[in-house]
């Protein structure tokens, strides 16, 4: 494993993650390590302590939750632009697999197989976490640059 994935928060602070689009008052927005969903993005925080969004007193707590928001406009407006079959985005913090708090945005389309486009992403064969073919890789690197691009414009 590389080292950065070991320890996703010690390397964003310490400038060594590469999945890095940018610091938010939040915590990391990151770019997703698969990308089956192209434009998938989580938003770590930037306290690897933080296991949950109760352990953050209330004004980390809006921060974090604004940043997801943000996080997910600007994968919404760069994946409707490269894309016209995109349909959505689904935000989530569930917590069951990492120790740390963590927010995930999902991008849906139209062209998902149509048992799952209306579902969870969770119900997606495991495979896909591991599958190279849709691995975070050059060829995302228009839709990372755009994603990062939104992200940088002044919220609204």
């Amino acid at each position: 494993m590389d080292g950065w994935r070991a320890d996703r928060i010690g390397a964003a602070l310490r400038g060594e993650n590469p999945t890095v689009l940018r610091r938010m008052p939040g915590g990391f927005a990151v770019v997703g390590d698969v990308q089956w969903l192209p434009g998938y993005c989580v938003l770590l925080t930037d306290d690897p302590q933080v296991q949950r969004l109760s352990d953050l007193p209330r004004g980390r707590r809006l921060e974090f939750l604004d940043s997801m928001a943000r996080l997910g406009e600007a994968v919404e407006r760069a994946c409707g632009e490269s894309d016209p079959a995109f349909r959505r985005v689904n935000l989530e913090i569930l917590g069951n697999t990492d120790p740390y708090l963590h927010a995930h945005v999902w991008p849906r389309y139209g062209w998902e197989p149509p048992e799952l486009v209306r579902k969870p992403v969770w119900l997606y064969p495991p495979g896909h976490w591991s599958d190279p073919a849709t691995a975070l890789g050059p060829q995302h690197d228009a839709l990372r640059a755009a994603i990062a691009a939104h992200l940088a414009e002044e919220p609204v």
